[in-house]
């Protein structure tokens, strides 16, 4: 993979306020993360139907499935960075391994459309709005994307993605404003735990909702701050 530095993305600094994740943004602005205001304003039958997974599940086996689940996905994020940085990185833990098996599905069957890019690990913004950090900003298949990846522990349904899909259209949101571009495509590329991949495209129409409903989700989250200072 080829790095194009045609964009400067600025340095990442997070804060916990009340909490939540914020990014610090030049030391000008403090602005809420993107799955802050995505957590703050779920739908309730989404918040009702985890509540229903940890009773099924039992609490402690609900908090190890999260748990590992967490740092599966960290271990896969890394290997992936390396990779594209062409920095060499091992992890010889249990995790690791299998996370490595993750990351090597990925890079077949993803980053092998994905010959150059912009940066990775991207602090992206939108002033006076949220903050957020995309794994990936590069050229996918003929056209410049905003590129997550994401592991899951089975298989997922389109329509499971919701909020990934949100992310991206944040992300492609923000990228557009500060540096002028008109980026309409968002990838999820996903592994499972067994190295199943599968790659989820957003754009054109599609992505236009999202950005909308994305929006939507901005504007509730500054109601819901509003009054709570009210």
């Amino acid at each position: 993979m080829i790095r194009n530095n045609k964009f400067i993305y600025p340095k990442t600094v997070r804060e916990a306020i009340e909490g939540k994740r914020h990014y610090n943004i030049n030391d000008k602005e403090k602005l809420p993360s993107v799955t802050t205001i995505l957590s703050a304003t779920e739908p309730a039958e989404k918040k009702e139907g985890l509540k229903r997974w940890r009773e099924k599940m039992g609490e402690a086996n609900a908090a190890r499935i999260v748990d590992e689940s967490a740092a599966r996905g960290t271990a896969m994020h890394k290997i992936l960075e390396m990779y594209i940085l062409d920095k060499g990185y091992l992890d010889e833990t249990n995790v690791g391994k299998q996370a490595h098996n993750m990351a090597v599905r990925v890079i077949e069957q993803g980053l092998c459309n994905v010959p150059t890019y912009y940066g990775t690990e991207c602090t992206l913004y939108y002033p006076g709005l949220y903050a957020g950090q995309t794994d990936l900003v590069g050229i996918h298949k003929g056209t410049d994307a905003i590129i997550d990846f994401k592991q899951t522990n089975k298989p997922k349904r389109r329509e499971w993605i919701g909020d990934y899909c949100l992310q991206l259209a944040a992300y492609a949101m923000a990228h557009n404003f500060i540096y002028k571009t008109e980026i309409t495509k968002g990838v999820v590329m996903m592994c499972s735990k067994d190295n199943y991949y599968q790659e989820f495209v957003i754009e054109g129409k599609e992505f236009q909702k999202y950005k909308h409903d994305f929006l939507r989700r901005v504007d509730e989250y500054y109601k819901q701050r509003s009054s709570n200072v009210g």
